[in-house]
């Protein structure tokens, strides 16, 4: 075989391997980045149904704590936060209202003895106590997918390839802040 012949095979066969590890390098990170996707919208679902349910949860409180206006509006606007959030920090500062505004609002339940023994009130809590905990089980599902994102962007040799696409960017993790971290981190006591 020629020389020429040589060089040129070598030459495709050097091109096609570095096309397909610019190709498996990009779909890896497509695969990251749709994981991390998929994270965010299993969080928004389950903020969406806390969402729903806490007007369920103010209207029973209402009916006993009728002078506890300021908490009952607290709870309100944290919601009305926690709807709006665009942005995952914007989501965790609301999560972090949201919260507070819940503890306030079983604090005042432990003051009502029959609001505490009634039914509807008991099945509220234990669907909000689920609901917490699948929120976290989501947080760290997403978490870890921005974590394994961030990461992959920032290595060699898929830093080169994505500096060349700028595609993909570094995703923030979803964090309360470290005052709540205690909080949620241990499940909340409901005691009757």
């Amino acid at each position: 075989m020629p020389t020429g012949v040589i060089i040129t095979i070598v030459v495709v066969v050097v091109v096609i391997a570095i096309i397909g590890l610019i190709a498996g390098i990009y779909n890896g990170l497509v695969q990251l980045d749709e994981r991390v996707n998929e994270a965010w919208s299993d969080i928004t679902v389950q903020l969406k149904y806390r969402a729903d349910l806490i007007p369920n949860v103010l209207e029973t409180v209402k009916g006993y704590a009728k002078h506890e206006k300021e908490t009952f509006e607290m709870v309100t606007e944290a919601r009305t936060a926690a709807m709006g959030a665009k942005t995952v920090k914007q989501a965790a500062e609301a999560e972090n209202e949201m919260q507070n505004a819940l503890g306030r609002i079983f604090a005042i339940a432990e003051s009502y003895p029959e609001l505490k023994a009634n039914q509807n009130f008991v099945k509220m809590q234990e669907q909000l106590q689920d609901v917490e905990d699948k929120i976290q089980a989501a947080r760290r599902f997403y978490n870890a997918g921005a974590k394994e994102l961030n990461t992959k962007i920032k290595t060699f040799p898929t830093n080169l390839v994505n500096n060349i696409i700028g595609h993909f960017k570094r995703r923030d993790y979803f964090e309360v802040a470290d005052s709540e971290k205690a909080k949620i981190e241990k499940a909340p006591e409901v005691k009757f």
